[in-house]
């Protein structure tokens, strides 16, 4: 089958193409999505998701934010459990201005954060008061 013919999930409207229904999206597809905090006022873009290979769980969402033609960029990991998605806005929402944001652990566009490090993990999930996905600290 070509890749522009559109394939239609059961019960789905026949605008929605097989990477996104009413309530799933393609990880793909999140990639670019913008982000909002609740006044509508856009923040950023998830740049990225990082998923928990042994749970399947997303664990977080990666925001690229700031800068000015790609210079003074920061990426933010943001727990997964607190954005939400609006429809209305097309984008997730997160709950926060972008004086918090600027405060929040963050790392330089093109750098690449040590993950394997379960300390990130906490201090990126106490910043935002998010409980972890891989439980109390210490656990794997």
């Amino acid at each position: 089958m070509p890749d522009s013919e559109a394939v239609v999930a059961p019960g789905a409207a026949p605008d929605i193409a097989r990477d996104e229904t009413p309530d799933l999206i393609a990880a793909g597809k999140v990639a670019g999505t913008l982000v909002f905090n609740r006044a509508g006022e856009r923040l950023g873009t998830v740049e990225d998701l990082m998923l928990d290979k042994r749970g399947g769980r997303v664990a977080y969402a990666v925001m690229r934010f700031g800068g000015f033609l790609g210079f003074g960029e920061k990426v933010y990991p943001l727990p997964w459990s607190v954005l939400t998605y609006d429809t209305a806005l097309g984008g997730y929402v997160v709950d926060l201005d972008p004086d918090r944001l600027q405060g929040a652990p963050a790392y330089a566009a093109g750098e690449a954060p040590d993950w394997t490090n379960r300390d990130l993990g906490r201090a990126v999930d106490d910043y935002w008061g998010a409980r972890s996905i891989w439980g109390a600290p210490g656990s794997s």
